[in-house]
């Protein structure tokens, strides 16, 4: 792969936000954003959108209703984002600590310093590294770029970062080419043009805005 300056990644970076703008979007509460980042979790945002519905209309999405209920009883709502056998008890989990350890409110953590809140975060169950950075992007507003399966992939092809690099590599690789009143933004088009052009395993290269400066174009 050709090497690329800097200054090329970040201009390449820009181009994807200004030919895909994504409006933010606003999350509900801390927890729910929480239970719905778990069910998105290994599937599409149509699948844990359904599941999420679902869930919302035979549960309220709170701490103490959740660490109540059985396995068996969430299956049939969260089915649609699959995974279910391990959601749901994970849900369960994560609703039963933050009820009796933190009283029910994601905010304790969430206003930690972002190192000291991802790592608190990082020890409940079903959360990893990138459910943490949701949450302190969307919900606390942090300046931090959460990487998923598409900005992994667009970040190594376009050469920002390496191809073994881990999701840290990749998130500091990014917000060091990144503004951080930017990163969010981009942050969102990196996924629409993840999904629409730089797919995988068959890039559209042909097609690509990004094809004369890509260092992974085949054209």
């Amino acid at each position: 792969m050709k090497r690329t300056s800097r200054k090329i990644q970040a201009t390449m970076l820009k181009k994807i936000a200004r030919l895909l703008p994504v409006e933010v979007w606003k999350p509900r509460s801390p927890f729910e954003t929480l239970i719905h980042t778990i069910l998105s979790q290994n599937t599409n945002d149509r699948n844990s959108d359904a599941a999420m519905k679902k869930l919302r209309k035979r549960f309220r999405i709170t701490p103490s209703v959740l660490a109540q209920a059985r396995v068996r009883e969430l299956i049939p709502y969260i089915r649609s984002a699959g995974l279910y056998t391990s959601k749901a008890p994970r849900i369960i989990a994560v609703s039963k600590i933050i009820q009796e350890q933190y009283r029910g409110r994601l905010w304790p953590i969430l206003e930690l310093p972002y190192e000291q809140a991802k790592e608190r975060l990082m020890e409940l169950p079903g959360v990893g590294p990138k459910t943490a950075d949701i949450l302190l992007a969307f919900v606390a507003k942090n300046p931090v770029i959460p990487v998923d399966t598409h900005i992994e992939r667009v970040t190594k092809r376009l050469g920002i970062a390496p191809q073994n690099g881990n999701y840290e590599t990749v998130r500091t690789s990014l917000e060091a080419l990144i503004s951080p009143r930017n990163r969010i933004p981009i942050h969102l088009s990196m996924i629409e043009f993840g999904r629409a052009v730089c797919k995988a395993p068959r890039p559209r290269c042909l097609i690509c805005p990004l094809n004369k400066t890509c260092p992974s174009s085949n054209v």
